[in-house]
C-alpha cells in the first residue's frame, strides 16, 4: 500500500495556530479535495476537530481518526489508537493508497518511521511568526520533486503558493 502525505506549510514549515489554518487558499482547498476524494484519510483527533463541523466527516472519503482515547468516536468515522493501526485498517479493507492529512505530530511520526512514499506539499509563500504547530523537517535529497501548481495571490487565495509532489527516491 502506498502511503501519501498532504499538507500546506508556510516558509518556515508552519502548519497552524490554535488548531486553525493560518491562511485562506481556495485553490489549495480544491486541490486537497480533488486529490484525497475516494481515499482513506488518516488524521489526528485535533486535526479532525479543526475541520468545520459542516464538513465533518470529510465527504467522499473514509475518515480515520487517531486518538489515544479508546472511547473517542465520531459518527461515520473509524477511530484507531495509532498510525500503524490506522494504516493496517485501510490495508485490511483492500486499500492500495491512503493519505495522511495531519496534524504535526502525525506527520512527524510518519516521516520518522519512514512509511511515507509520496508527499503533496503546498508551499505558502509567506511566514507566520505566531504559528504554534510546524511540519517536521525532512531530507530533501531523499525525494524527487515535481511542481504541480503555481498560484498567485488573488481574491480567492490570500497568499501565493505552489504545490509540489515529492516521491521517495
Amino acid at each position: 500500500m502506498r502511503i501519501k502525505l498532504i499538507a500546506a506549510i508556510g516558509e518556515n514549515r508552519e502548519l497552524g495556530r490554535n488548531n486553525e489554518l493560518l491562511w485562506h487558499l481556495t485553490e489549495d482547498m480544491q486541490f486537497f479535495k480533488n486529490t484525497t476524494s475516494g481515499y482513506y484519510v488518516i488524521m489526528g483527533r485535533k486535526s479532525f476537530e479543526s475541520i468545520p463541523p459542516k464538513y465533518r466527516p470529510l465527504p467522499n472519503r473514509i475518515n480515520v481518526i487517531i486518538s489515544r482515547n479508546p472511547d473517542y468516536m465520531y459518527e461515520e468515522c473509524y477511530t484507531c489508537g495509532s498510525l500503524q493501526e490506522a494504516t493496517e485498517l485501510a490495508e485490511s479493507h483492500g486499500e492500495t493508497e491512503v493519505f495522511i492529512i495531519g496534524g504535526g505530530e502525525i506527520y512527524r511520526q510518519a516521516l520518522t518511521d519512514g512509511i511515507v512514499d509520496e508527499m503533496y506539499l503546498t508551499h505558502v509563500k509567506a511566514s507566520f511568526p505566531d504559528a504554534d504547530v510546524f511540519f517536521p523537517e525532512w531530507r530533501d535529497e531523499e525525494w524527487s520533486k515535481e511542481e504541480l501548481l503555481k498560484i498567485d495571490a488573488d481574491s480567492l487565495n490570500e497568499f501565493p503558493f505552489s504545490v509540489v509532489h515529492y516521491k521517495k527516491k
